[in-house]
């Protein structure tokens, strides 16, 4: 289950577990689908390839992984330095190592069915362009994933909104998943 066997886009995270959720090796497992945000829309993760230097957070606006039930959850993270697949306690420990974070940093989770995210996710990539139209970063070589015409990329990691999966904190997150 080596990271480098799938689909990647740096900075592309929802559209890379998108594609990870349909690959064979793990349709026999019980997925799920984790949106990680706030309503300030500032995350720090530790661990992240994107960091500037070992040891400190990358603050994503939302970031998107992949649960799923192998002997365990596991945590299959396109963007991380830990292993992959990582046990879900040793992820959630080291990429969320500031558990005593301002309230305004405190990551949220939504979680989605696995089938279910695959089904009704829509991006059109527009929150990657700047005012003028023009890339922030280079989109994936893949053809966008938009159905109905209409991006929901912003109301999945609206974590207000009620519409998709549900959503709970850190502590919330650990004692549905038993830790």
């Amino acid at each position: 289950m080596s990271r480098d066997a799938y689909r990647y886009a740096p900075y592309y995270c929802e559209e890379n577990i998108w594609h990870l959720c349909q690959e064979d090796e793990f349709r026999r497992f019980q997925r799920k689908v984790m949106i990680i945000s706030n309503e300030r829309r500032s995350c720090p993760l530790w661990n992240q390839r994107a960091c500037i230097a070992p040891g400190e957070p990358v603050f994503w606006d939302y970031h998107v992984a992949m649960l799923f039930e192998n002997e365990g959850w596991q945590v299959y993270d396109l963007d991380t330095l830990l292993s992959t697949p990582t046990p879900m306690v040793q992820y959630l420990e080291s990429t969320f190592a500031g558990a005593d974070l301002p309230a305004q940093f405190r990551p949220i989770f939504r979680l989605i069915d696995a089938d279910e995210f695959v089904s009704v996710f829509s991006s059109d990539r527009s929150h990657m362009k700047d005012g003028d139209g023009n890339w922030l970063v280079a989109p994936p070589p893949w053809r966008p994933i938009i159905r109905n015409q209409r991006s929901n990329l912003m109301d999945l990691i609206d974590m207000q909104t009620t519409s998709f999966g549900q959503t709970m904190d850190l502590a919330q997150l650990e004692a549905a998943f038993g830790y």
